[in-house]
């Protein structure tokens, strides 16, 4: 019998390889469900926005909880002067949460699974999170790597730890996510594979790989919760970095 490493499913698989010069624009199964993940959105909000009614359907509630998550992250964090960045947090939360739902679904793909998709996603957030600061605050952006109330000989010590540690918000952000959504697939790839290992082995092997099965919907249920919680933990750390830029704390 052949073996599969639970790491296959994470492998990028090009569909139609389209080189152009030294590019290649290959669509591959990561693109394909990155636009699974739009068209999923974008039909949502379509019917939303068609069907609006006074008694909402079950993807309204699921659209209107996810707008309101939106709102308080941004009201509880950043407060009234982040009111003009809910579309921007509502955007991210609905893309990383469907993002790693879908990737749940059997003979799937989790593109956030991939470290390039959450730290791309996480550069671009940290670019201009810094522009909105530097636009907003001129010279004074720099007062983010001085503690306030620091002496001079203090400062010396504090600042290269500070820009270090602000620097490092780029990387920690995506692959947080990135290592949780991998590990939690990796997890439950091994535990199957290991059931299906017993059950071909019949015998007494047979009865005693519903053991791993049951385990399996566990972790199955837990895993949902995780990839719900890690664009939930995405969303707020970015919403804390805009409040830190924002408002220069």
């Amino acid at each position: 019998m052949e073996l599969y490493s639970p790491l296959e499913q994470f492998e990028i698989i090009p569909f139609f390889h389209v080189p152009f010069g030294v590019f290649d624009f290959s669509i591959t199964n990561s693109t394909f469900f990155g636009w699974v993940v739009f068209f999923v959105l974008l039909v949502l909000f379509y019917m939303i926005f068609e069907s609006a009614v006074l008694i909402p359907q079950s993807w309204q509630i699921v659209l209107e909880g996810l707008f309101e998550t939106a709102i308080n992250l941004v009201f509880d964090n950043i407060g009234e002067r982040g009111k003009k960045y809910v579309s921007l947090i509502f955007v991210l939360f609905s893309f990383l949460i469907t993002s790693n739902l879908i990737g749940m679904v059997p003979y799937s793909f989790t593109i956030t699974s991939h470290l390039i998709l959450t730290f791309s996603l996480a550069l671009f957030l940290f670019l201009g999170i810094n522009i909105i600061s530097i636009k907003k605050h001129k010279l004074n952006f720099f007062s983010l790597f001085l503690p306030s109330g620091s002496t001079i000989i203090l400062a010396i010590i504090l600042v290269p730890i500070e820009i270090v540690s602000y620097f490092f918000r780029v990387i920690s952000l995506p692959v947080r996510l990135f290592a949780n959504m991998m590990a939690g697939h990796t997890l439950l790839k091994v535990i199957a594979g290991f059931a299906w290992t017993m059950m071909s082995a019949g015998g007494v092997l047979f009865v005693a790989h519903y053991i791993p099965i049951l385990l399996l919907i566990v972790l199955i249920g837990l895993e949902l919760g995780v990839a719900m919680i890690q664009a939930y933990v995405f969303a707020i750390l970015t919403c804390m970095y805009l409040n830190d830029a924002i408002n220069l704390h």
